[in-house]
């Protein structure tokens, strides 16, 4: 099993969604985040004032799959997600050596 987490842009979850409901993606959990990278933000003016915006809205995305489904959601999302500029996101790979259901017990891909 591996759980990914995606770090992307808040207007692109709902393509995020379907990529994942397409592959079966048993559940996920979305939070709502703030970051920067190589970006590193951007600078607006108000009243005549400069000032400096470095921290920028992003989503994390998280679900744990089966291996073979993790290749091709990882292939989705490079190919689906992007818009070439900076800041549309990363995909951390960990694995996950057990998951345990509460209510039933159940444990490995089972649980998922």
């Amino acid at each position: 099993m591996k759980k990914l987490e995606m770090v992307i842009k808040p207007e692109k979850l709902e393509n995020l969604k379907s990529i994942l409901d397409d592959s079966q993606a048993s559940g996920v959990m979305i939070t709502n985040i703030m970051g920067y990278g190589n970006q590193k933000g951007f600078t607006r003016m108000y009243r005549g004032t400069t000032y400096a915006v470095n921290l920028l809205p992003k989503v994390k995305v998280e679900t744990v799959v089966a291996d073979d489904a993790a290749e091709e959601i990882i292939s989705r999302v490079v190919k689906e997600i992007t818009t070439g500029n900076y800041g549309d996101g990363k995909i951390f790979i960990y694995d996950v050596l057990d998951a345990v259901r509460i209510r039933t017990g159940e444990r490995g891909t089972d649980a998922l």
